[in-house]
């Protein structure tokens, strides 16, 4: 692989470029500064070239790369000096910087030595065609020269965050255990080539959405790389369509000094809710970074990587607590920060510093501090935010570096104010205690926010640095909807706030009060109401928020993120974690949902130009027997001992529930199991709605996915925010329809149905379904308690007249 060396007359210059470097080539190029003077002074020196290019030499050559002035005399005399029997050397007249970064990206593909020259000198090219001068590339469209064999794939980033870290933490991970080389460059924005395995990387493409990239591959599985990658990108890059683009955060008001008192700051609203309190700092100590080594160089290796095994435990329990506390989705925000302990972005700069003589704290700091001043240079708003998260794995690493793992403290109750939140930070607050959050920087779509958000902590973010300068103690008033701070309010604002809050609060803590007491009408008329869920670690806090049951278990947390698929014994202990903290509640359990819009990285999937439309659901698991069938004994094993109901995705005939019945039937004699199991489909396909009549006499019961059932019926993909107005009112009244049919023939074989979609957790809209006969409304957990209540609050006759007011023309 071809080497590199940096030439400057400065050695912080030439250390920075290196690091700079590293984030596309990685740790396999080999890369060495040469700047400055033996002494620390501005110049160059020969011999400290001659060395560079001896430690970065190899067969393949090396590219010299060089400021100017004297660098390039002292370049030319190194390379006279230099052994002749050695790999060629060959100096670059390429721009240092951009140069060496392009430089690395090639030399990483395996280019050879002309080829990454080449590829150096062009990187000035991306800078002029972005500020508007230069000659176009006359052919965009093909790769660069040094991939020549590559297989090259260009994608529109549709989701509206572009790559922010979750779907770059999803883009890596479809990467790995593929041998393939994967080069990845923002066509819209001109910028790259980046490392398509680093995190960090790929932020830095500053990829936004609406921007179109371009991926190159090489290697023995480039196809199923590119595979991977469109697949992720035909799922919307695994983000929710509800995912928005950032509020910016408002203007800086005036100077840091202190605000006076009846003064209001305005910021963004993250997390609604009234609070009312003083300020309060929270307490996280900052670990001791030991100057120097403490061991030899494999001992601070060896620390380093003690330290971000450590960390990565951590982690787990964090994302499995706010699993439980907020759900899953909220958790994944801890896969990426477990992805950054990866990051090459990271490793390579601290371990070449921890080979050139830095302790491994010293190193750790040093690489997070280069990663996290990548983010803040970034023009969007959004993936500035991710120097945060850079930041916050780099404090977890220091403190079990230090001794003193990360501890977050609040001294007493209030509203917690900071410059800006970590995740982790976030996630350690203790609600009964922080009764708001309260930052200077940060936008509504920090991490720190989602998770408040999900918390149920009022929040609002980047309310300039006059935030900063109120006292500890100061009476607040936050209002997380307004996006509003008052600093030390008079008696009577205070009083009216108050008021609103007590109000709101009264509601909520009724409502959560009585959320224990089984789901009803006022005239006493039974409707079930349970949640949806998607890890064990959901299913306890279920249950407390007042779920009667499980109404959907979407088993797909089972499967994905993982190279193998789950063993028959792995599934029937996860099952039963789930059935024993529902304490004999009712679990229904659906088999896998996957398939090219949710992608598995163990199963091998051909690219559909549709993947909603495609081989998902029941199709796969038909597709895949064994798979499948090692389900379906799981269940079975599970259901001998808890009450299990089982219920197929995405059928859309009778002859796809006959098929997954046989295997169903083929498995319970297989294992001669009595267990009484209720079978029911997912109503999401339009067809099967129709057939009800037909299909009702074969199950047990049906639970209607509204979310698909709805995009299939307006023909309104729902991730598609064009077409969201297709999707709310003006879905009602067609969907409804189908949902009452459905009803009208389950009912006339004595079967009962369910649904499972967004509809059932809007209070308004779970009336609405009740009043055409539905028995079971499945939905998150934290909807439940509003459910109930709106439940309570109307009897039979009302909500049928709700339900004809939506059906009615």
């Amino acid at each position: 692989m071809v080497g590199l060396v940096i030439v400057s007359h400065s050695a912080a210059l030439a250390e920075g470029v290196v690091a700079l470097a590293r984030e596309m080539g990685g740790e396999e190029v080999a890369i060495e500064a040469a700047g400055g003077m033996e002494d620390g002074a501005i110049g160059t020196d020969a011999e400290r070239v001659r060395g560079a290019i001896g430690r970065a030499r190899s067969d393949d050559g090396v590219l010299v790369l060089m400021d100017l002035g004297s660098a390039l005399m002292s370049a030319e005399i190194a390379v006279e000096m230099a052994d002749p029997d050695g790999g060629p050397i060959l100096l670059s007249d390429a721009p240092l910087v951009e140069g060496a970064v392009a430089a690395a990206a090639s030399a990483r593909g395996g280019a050879t030595l002309d080829e990454v020259a080449r590829e150096a000198r062009g990187a000035i090219r991306m800078k002029s065609e972005q500020l508007g001068g230069g000659e176009p590339d006359p052919d965009p469209a093909q790769p660069p020269a040094d991939l020549g064999s590559a297989q090259q794939l260009r994608l529109l980033v549709e989701n509206r965050l572009g790559l922010h870290a979750r779907p770059a933490a999803r883009f890596v991970g479809a990467l790995r255990g593929l041998d393939a080389e994967v080069q990845v460059s923002n066509a819209t924005q001109g910028r790259g080539p980046a490392d398509g395995r680093s995190l960090t990387g790929l932020a830095v493409l500053g990829v936004r959405g609406g921007d179109e990239i371009r991926v190159l591959a090489r290697g023995p599985e480039a196809a199923a790389a590119l595979d991977a990658l469109r697949a992720l990108a035909d799922s919307n890059w695994g983000d929710e369509p509800t995912d928005d683009r950032p509020d910016e955060p408002p203007a800086p008001q005036g100077d840091s000094g202190a605000p006076e008192a009846g003064s209001r700051l305005a910021g963004v609203a993250a997390s609604p809710g009234i609070a009312i309190g003083p300020a309060r700092r929270l307490q996280v100590p900052e670990p001791v970074v030991e100057d120097g080594p403490v061991g030899s160089v494999e001992e601070e290796r060896e620390r380093l990587d003690a330290a971000r095994a450590a960390v990565r435990c951590d982690l787990d329990a964090a994302r499995a607590a706010i699993a439980g506390r907020a759900g899953a989705a909220e958790a994944d925000i801890f896969d990426a920060h477990a992805l950054l302990l990866d990051d090459d972005a990271l490793l390579a700069p601290a371990a070449a510093a921890i080979g050139d003589g830095s302790g491994a704290a010293r190193a750790w700091q040093s690489a997070a501090a280069a990663a996290a001043a990548s983010f803040r240079a970034l023009e969007d708003p959004y993936l500035r935010e991710r120097a945060v998260d850079v930041e916050d794995v780099a404090r977890r690493v220091l403190g079990h570096l230090a001794g003193t793992p990360f501890a977050a403290v609040l001294d007493e109750p209030g509203i917690v104010l900071a410059d800006e939140l970590t995740p982790g930070e976030a996630a350690a607050l203790d609600p009964d205690r922080a009764y708001a959050i309260a930052t200077a920087r940060g936008g509504a779509t920090g991490h720190a926010a989602i998770l408040a958000r999900a918390l149920g902590i009022p929040a609002v973010v980047g309310l300039s640095e006059s935030l900063l300068a109120v006292e500890d103690g100061t009476p607040l008033v936050l209002d997380g909807e307004q996006g509003t701070v008052e600093i030390d309010p008079d008696p009577a604002t205070i009083a009216a706030r108050e008021e609103r809050r007590r109000a709101d609060d009264a509601a909520r803590a009724e409502a959560l009060q009585r959320a224990g007491e089984p789901g009803a009408l006022r005239d006493g008329r039974r409707v079930e109401v349970v949640a949806n869920i998607g890890s064990a670690a959901e299913a306890r806090p279920a249950v407390e928020q007042g779920a009667e049951g499980v109404g959907l278990l979407r088993t797909e947390f089972l499967f994905l993120d993982r190279v193998d698929p789950p063993s028959e014994d792995e599934q029937v202990a996860v099952l039963t974690e789930i059935a024993e903290a529902l304490d004999g509640r009712p679990l229904i359990v659906r088999t896998l949902d996957a398939g090219a819009d949710k992608p598995l990285p163990f199963l091998r999937q051909a690219p559909e130009a549709n993947p909603f439309l495609g081989l998902r659901g029941i199709r796969l698991s038909l597709a895949e027997p064994e798979l499948f069938r090692t389900q379906l004994r799981a269940v079975l094993r599970v259901a001998a001992e808890h009450p299990l109901k089982l219920m197929f995705p995405m059928v859309a005939t009778l002859g796809e529930l006959r098929a997954a019945r046989a295997h169903l039937d083929a498995e319970r004699a297989a294992l001669g199991s009595a267990a009484e199991l209720e079978v029911g489909v997912m109503v999401e396909v339009p067809a099967l709605a129709l057939a009800a009549a037909q299909v009702s006499p074969e199950v047990d019961f049906f639970s209607i996915g509204t979310n698909d059932l709805t995009q299939y019926t307006m023909a309104a993909e729902r991730g598609n925010a064009t077409l969201a107005p297709l999707l709310d009112a003006a879905s009602r009244a067609p969907v409804l329809r189908l949902v009452a049919a459905v009803v009208e023939a389950a009912e006339a074989h004595g079967r009962w149905v369910g649904v499972c979609g967004e509809l059932a957790g809007d209070p308004e809209a779970a009336v609405a379904l009740v009043g055409v006969g539905v028995r079971e409304l499945s939905m998150a957990a934290g909807r439940i308690p509003a459910v109930k209540a709106a439940l309570r609050e109307t009897d039979g006759e009302a909500a049928a007249a709700a339900a004809q007011r939506v059906l009615r023309p």
